[in-house]
């Protein structure tokens, strides 16, 4: 096997030679990055595992703060809002990233195979995200990955092989109880997560903690703290974080319909609204619009066609 540097150096030339503007490959869950700004992004994630192969980027979410740079990857095991600067990316010099969706379908088997000592006990709860070091072995299984897009009869029926062979360097390693926690179908996460689809799918309406923490089956205490420890916010701080970038997305296609868009997403008041999107964006919710108009760039991904448009992930990974 290669040294880790000779294995970073092949995975920065695939991605730079492969990545598209939509993120998305032709193998299923396989997705490629070039980001040529430091502009801030704010995104919603899905569970998955990103390596940055060039250049860094740096996470808040609630009031923690995660730094990976090239040969560091970030684990992402829910579905998270974030905001996201990437750090020294330019035209000459982009930020390069992969990513892989971690499917609970996929790593639930794999669980079965891993030593007795290893196996996760489902009351585990912890932060959703993690950084670490990329070892030469996940390295060499990515860059393998990433060549089979070259090669799609083979992909057919190798890509599955080495999924499985990256989710095992995963499930060993130093965050596996993470990634265990998602193929587990009684874990404390997949009961947080299944809330957290709950307030994505009904960001706009009105949320009892109750009903949310009878949908995870615990109490509201026992709820609230899992939901934290796994968030970093509260349910509540999480469904404005939801709203507000929804909000943002909005703007771009009704622009000028401040006080409607604060509406749709839920907001009776329109000076809360403002007052809640300048303290998260930094300006006011009019800002945007003058930004849609000048520029004619969508913010976000959501259609255009859609009046009512769910909650969409960001044009980057986390």
């Amino acid at each position: 096997m290669h040294s880790t540097h000779e294995l970073l150096d092949e995975v920065r030339d695939l991605i730079a030679a492969r990545a598209r503007p939509d993120l998305r490959t032709a193998i299923p869950g396989l997705l490629l990055s070039r980001v040529e700004t430091e502009e801030p992004d704010y995104s919603l994630t899905q569970p998955l595992l990103v390596v940055m192969a060039q250049g860094g980027k740096r996470l808040l979410l609630g009031d923690q703060v995660f730094e990976y740079r090239a040969g560091q990857y970030l684990i992402v095991t829910t579905d998270l809002p974030v905001t996201g600067h990437f750090l020294e990316a330019g035209p000459r010099s982009p930020s390069l990233g992969l990513g892989l969706v971690l499917r609970p379908a996929t790593i639930a088997p794999l669980l079965l195979e891993t030593p007795l000592a290893r196996r996760p006990s489902a009351a585990e709860s912890g932060p959703a995200l993690a950084t670490g070091q990329a070892a030469p072995e996940l390295l060499d299984a990515l860059a393998r990955m990433v060549r089979l897009l070259d090669h799609p009869a083979d992909a057919r029926v190798l890509a599955p092989m080495v999924e499985r062979e990256i989710l095992w360097r995963l499930l060993t390693g130093p965050h596996g109880a993470m990634v265990r926690q998602i193929g587990l179908a009684d874990s404390s996460l997949t009961h947080i997560s299944r809330t957290i689809r709950w307030i994505r799918d009904n960001y706009a309406e009105p949320m009892r903690i109750e009903d949310l923490a009878a949908l995870a089956g615990m109490s509201p205490s026992a709820f609230h703290r899992h939901f934290r420890a796994v968030t970093a916010m509260s349910p509540l701080q999480f469904q404005k974080r939801i709203r507000l970038q929804e909000a943002r997305t909005l703007l771009a296609t009704r622009a000028g319909d401040v006080a409607g868009v604060g509406h749709l997403v839920g907001y009776d008041s329109p000076s809360q609204f403002s007052r809640e999107y300048r303290r998260l964006f930094g300006h006011p919710p009019g800002h945007d619009t003058r930004h849609e108009a000048r520029h004619g760039v969508r913010l976000a991904t959501a259609p255009a066609t859609d009046p009512h448009p769910g909650p969409q992930p960001g044009r980057h990974l986390p």
